[in-house]
């Protein structure tokens, strides 16, 4: 399979038949530290206008998913490698559901799927994360809604803020 590098955060899977192997992903592995969101992807439909979107995508620990949600779509992630927690909220930004995905852990699961859009943001735990992402199609420019109630990606401090209070309310959650 032959990739087409658009940008530094993505590349395209070229032609009707995509596979990925350990080469594609050691690619991903490699290319997400010059990336300055810390993240990069491979797309394997061929257009913004397929039905069915698929992407794997390398995530470094520290990469900020400002929360989103994505009206009329769902949306599953298969964890290839490392870990992560995927929040999700509720529209007032109380924390509904933490689901621990682990590539390696027995004792997690290692996919999830979410049919209603619900608010949703990753916080990577290992150094690196690889995830198999799918949703449905076509991407449409501005459809994806952001959470009022989580900075933008321009803060740093607010972030910071944002995911310290974020790891206080798990944790409150997990001992109760």
């Amino acid at each position: 399979m032959r990739l087409i590098k658009k940008s530094p955060e993505l590349y395209l899977a070229d032609g009707d038949i995509s596979s990925i192997g350990k080469k594609e992903i050691d690619l991903l592995k490699a290319a997400v530290a010059a990336t300055p969101l810390k993240r990069v992807r491979i797309n394997l439909h061929p257009s913004n206008e397929d039905s069915l979107h698929e992407m794997f995508i390398a995530i470094q620990k520290g990469s900020y998913i400002r929360p989103h949600k994505h009206p009329n779509k769902s949306e599953a992630f298969h964890t290839v490698y490392g870990s992560a927690q995927v929040i999700i909220f509720n529209d007032e930004g109380d924390i509904k559901q933490v689901v621990h995905l682990d590539a390696e852990n027995a004792n997690k699961p290692f996919y999830y799927r979410m049919s209603k859009p619900y608010f949703h943001t990753l916080l990577v735990e290992s150094e690196l994360l690889v995830v198999h992402e799918i949703t449905n199609g076509p991407f449409v420019p501005g459809g994806t809604l952001f959470a009022p109630f989580a900075p933008d990606e321009t803060n740093p401090a607010a972030i910071a803020s944002f995911h310290e209070k974020l790891a206080t309310q798990i944790n409150k959650q997990e001992t109760q």
